[in-house]
């Protein structure tokens, strides 16, 4: 009888993948949209900074931790199913 090993969680695919990729596109669209208006409003009013923090909250951290989110996302949508 034979077991087969404990597998490692996915950190990454906990902390960043969300559940579906058209929800993690429109994540990543609505933090872009925020980034774009805290730049504009950077010299008339201090919003510019919630705008800012909302586009990091929105990305799970920095452009490149979206990208990493989209990555893990993908894969986890394109996993077969295992029997």
């Amino acid at each position: 009888m034979t077991t087969a090993p404990p597998s490692e969680p996915d950190l990454v695919g906990a902390m960043f993948a969300s559940r579906s990729l058209p929800v993690h596109w429109a994540r990543g669209i609505a933090g872009l949209v925020l980034l774009v208006a805290a730049f504009a409003l950077v010299h008339r009013s201090a919003l510019w900074l919630l705008l800012a923090v909302g586009s990091v909250v929105l990305w799970r951290g920095c452009v490149s931790c979206w990208t990493l989110g989209l990555m893990a996302t993908r894969a986890k949508a394109c996993r077969a199913p295992t029997s």
